[in-house]
């Protein structure tokens, strides 16, 4: 994907931004097991999906990254991946 078709898929979604060759996002939490329930959630669509994201976990928060290592930087489907993590986090794991 090149830079001007990913700068047009991030209008359409929240806080996501590029990092060198991949789409993250910190998702924040009240606390530890919301964070794990978030998580748990999404393993359940990615693996479903078979698109995996990388994931740093702490204490209230989760940071998504996104990337397709065949072309070796952000492709559609990561796009598409973000927001179903989104439609996730919409869905009751969002903080208060």
């Amino acid at each position: 994907m090149n830079a001007g078709d990913a700068a047009a898929q991030l209008k359409v979604l929240d806080q996501w931004t590029v990092d060198g060759v991949a789409l993250k996002k910190v998702y924040r939490f009240k606390n530890y097991y919301e964070t794990l329930a978030f998580v748990n959630a999404l393993a359940y669509m990615v693996h479903r999906e078979d698109h995996h994201p990388d994931l740093y976990v702490g204490y209230n928060h989760c940071e998504v990254r996104y990337s397709t290592h065949s072309v070796n930087g952000i492709s559609e489907n990561d796009f598409i991946s973000a927001a179903k993590a989104d439609a996730i986090y919409s869905h009751g794991y969002s903080v208060a």
